[in-house]
């Protein structure tokens, strides 16, 4: 009878011990792969789920930040996000987008089951320098879709290394010109282009040569269109495309809340006169409106709205350059 007992134990403690094992709750094991398609502002995680620890993966995919060791958890952090890869065991691809230019990153893979989060190895990358043909460095702001300079072109040369020229007197009159491809500094004082960059004709701004950075281009109006309606429309757009404060606006009625910190570099016209720093901001657009006029936007120092402007060719205003 003891004997009995006995062995009763022994298969009552094996059977616990098998259900331990069989019932205890694995967090997923993962690995992260090589960092590729790195660019100013995005990159492209691999990772690979190779256990689930026996429960349905329902989340995997990246997370980042500028610090070590990032996690999902505190991705609401102001340095750490995350993006999501699908479910399931096996491999998956993520586009991290968002980043700021020339910056070194900690990457992660993920997976989450409903034992906990698995985390792969760590890896650092950094993102490339966005500059154009002068050496000028530029950040960057990704808005909806689209990846916009956060600062106003400054480069005296085209991508080809042409130079754009510009006139002796900056005031020189040029309204008799055919076609006129020029850049200058506001009232051709230098110390204006570290804020407000320069202004440019359109025939300058759509030359063959390229003025944008590789792998950027001046925007059409339809790529305008798609800024202004992503941010409310041309009503309120305005104010979140300004830069917040009055070290530059006349009026302290932006938020910047897009990043894209539009300043009021003013403009040149044809006769010479420079006009409106501190007032207004205006760029260019790729889009003729007729073979003298083309289009650009607008933005005043005491409005919300981002206006749609129709200029004559030969004005000098600012360009902000989007990725292809």
């Amino acid at each position: 009878m003891k004997n009995i007992f006995r062995i009763s134990g022994i298969i009552y403690l094996l059977l616990s011990i098998l259900c331990f094992y069989s019932c205890k709750k694995e967090i997923p094991t993962v690995t992260t792969s090589a960092i590729t398609n790195i660019s100013e502002s995005t990159a492209t995680c691999d990772g690979t789920v190779t256990d689930d620890g026996s429960r349905t993966i329902i989340l995997r995919g990246v997370c980042w930040s500028t610090s070590p060791m990032p996690t999902v958890k505190n991705s609401q952090a102001y340095d750490e996000s995350y993006t999501t890869g699908g479910t399931g065991m096996g491999s998956f691809t993520c586009i991290i987008t968002g980043l700021a230019t020339n910056t070194t990153y900690f990457a992660r893979a993920f997976a989450i089951n409903n034992a906990g989060t698995g985390y792969g190895n760590e890896i650092s990358f950094t993102t490339l320098i966005l500059s154009d043909i002068d050496g000028n460095v530029y950040q960057v702001v990704t808005i909806g879709t689209q990846v916009w300079m956060v600062e106003n072109l400054k480069t005296t040369k085209y991508r080809n290394g042409d130079i754009i020229g510009t006139t002796i007197p900056a005031t020189l009159d040029i309204s008799s010109e055919n076609q006129p491809e020029y850049q200058w500094v506001y009232d051709g004082n230098e110390i204006n282009v570290d804020s407000y960059g320069r202004l440019y004709t359109w025939y300058a701004a759509t030359d063959s040569g390229k003025i944008c950075p590789t792998g950027w281009h001046v925007p059409s109006d339809a790529e305008w269109d798609t800024l202004i309606d992503y941010l409310g429309g041309a009503l309120v757009a305005g104010c979140y495309l300004k830069e917040a404060g009055k070290e530059h606006w006349d009026s302290e009625i932006g938020n910047n809340a897009s990043g894209f910190t539009a300043l009021p570099g003013g403009m040149r016209l044809t006769d010479g006169i420079f006009y409106a720093i501190g007032w207004l901001g205006n760029w260019w657009s790729v889009t003729e409106v007729d073979t003298t006029i083309a289009r650009a936007r607008n933005l005043s120092s005491d409005e919300y709205v981002a206006f749609t402007a129709e200029y004559p060719k030969g004005l000098g205003v600012s360009i902000r350059c989007v990725k292809d």
